[in-house]
């Protein structure tokens, strides 16, 4: 079912964004003919949204890049300390342009698909509880 759909400047919105993008990243792992490169796109995305919801709860600006470094930069600059399981998304930012595309970056295991899933729902869960109770 379709979440319903929000202004695109409600963090909630970038948060349903990113939920959608963890629920393909889960799903098409048990169909046939997936490729985890592709998973782990929608594993970046979804992380970087998250991000993205942070940032917009906070009413900073942010450029539409994928490099989640430089938005975690944005978010410390507000005042919020990372745990370091939301730093650690860092290492999700090839995913979004690299992995996409046959031949420029060694094909994604199992095991690295599945780390950075558990990286991803960690910063999900972090951006949520940070956009819902404004603790920082």
């Amino acid at each position: 079912m379709t979440p319903e759909r929000r202004p695109p400047d409600d963090p909630g919105e970038w948060l349903n964004r990113a939920k959608s993008n963890l629920v393909r990243a889960r799903a098409d792992a048990r169909l046939e003919d997936v490729y985890l490169e592709d998973l782990c796109f929608d594993v970046q995305q979804a992380a970087e949204k998250a991000i993205k919801a942070v940032l917009i709860h906070k009413e900073v600006d942010f450029p539409y890049v994928h490099d989640i470094a430089r938005l975690l930069s944005l978010v410390e600059e507000t005042g919020i300390s990372l745990p370091s399981e939301v730093r650690e998304a860092e290492v999700l930012t090839p995913y979004a342009v690299l992995s996409r595309y046959p031949g420029v970056a060694e094909p994604i295991t199992e095991e690295r698909y599945k780390a950075a899933l558990a990286i991803a729902e960690a910063v999900l869960e972090w951006a949520q509880e940070k956009v819902s109770t404004d603790v920082s």
